[in-house]
């Protein structure tokens, strides 16, 4: 379990984050969702050991994450960062094998191709592997980079703002994904997300921050109310049934 105890970061004078305590349940989809500036993006990254925090620890598996090591921690926890910006050409191929260094140092084992080809082949990338990233569409080249994670074989994956610039086809394919790693390989999901109606169709639980606070959290169908919603985004809308889960329409 990953478990933040009491974090605040400040720069300054300024507090991003003030004394969060949380616990993510393992096995399950996560999203935190707010405004911009609640500090979710922040949280994320002191998760991932990323950033330091002010004050306050988290924990992994019971185990304070500042006295893991870093080829350990990279084995335990994945990060997505919004911005992936490289300097480099790669291939998907390419950049899909980045996912194994943890394991294989930069010499790719049998084991660590074989990883490789499952993590291609999962994100239904196998027939345009050996592209570079410049010449693949935004969706593309997003699905590369979570195959990059997968390859990755990491029991936590977090993932700041997947969905964004992403249409909406894209965006449905990503979450699928997402929810079937969950699903069929047991990993913990945990991502930073705005649109609100991806994050119940898909999530388990949803944390929403606002002003670097946890204002509330819950599962998805106890979280998606007219409520909460305008407590967390200061909006009127309207909450209905879809099926299995809530939508809002907050163009109302």
């Amino acid at each position: 379990m990953l478990a933040v105890r009491e974090v605040s970061k400040s720069y300054g004078e300024h507090a991003v984050l003030d004394k969060l305590t949380l616990n993510i349940e393992k096995g399950k989809i996560t999203s935190f969702v707010g405004a911009n500036g609640a500090g979710k993006s922040t949280l994320l990254s002191i998760m991932a050991r990323l950033l330091k925090s002010t004050e306050g620890e988290v924990l992994l598996d019971g185990q304070p994450i500042h006295e893991i090591k870093d080829l350990d921690m990279a084995k335990r926890v994945a990060i997505l960062r919004q911005s992936n910006n490289l300097s480099i050409r790669l291939t998907i191929r390419d950049l899909v094998s980045l996912g194994r260094f943890p394991h294989s140092k930069g010499r790719l084992s049998t084991e660590d191709i074989k990883a490789v080809d499952k993590a291609i082949n999962y994100l239904d990338l196998h027939e345009i592997q050996h592209k570079y990233l410049d010449q693949i569409s935004g969706g593309q080249r997003q699905r590369a980079f979570i195959a990059m994670v997968v390859a990755q074989d990491t029991d936590y994956v977090l993932l700041d703002e997947p969905l964004n610039n992403l249409d909406m086809k894209h965006s449905v394919q990503i979450m699928k994904t997402l929810r079937r790693l969950v699903d069929e390989m047991g990993k913990t999901v945990i991502l930073v997300i705005h649109d609100i109606n991806f994050a119940s169709a898909y999530s388990d639980n949803i944390v929403a921050m606002k002003n670097g606070r946890i204002v509330r959290c819950g599962c998805a169908c106890e979280m998606i109310d007219a409520a909460n919603l305008k407590e967390i985004f200061d909006i009127e809308c309207d909450v209905f049934d879809a099926g299995d889960c809530k939508l809002c329409n907050y163009f109302i």
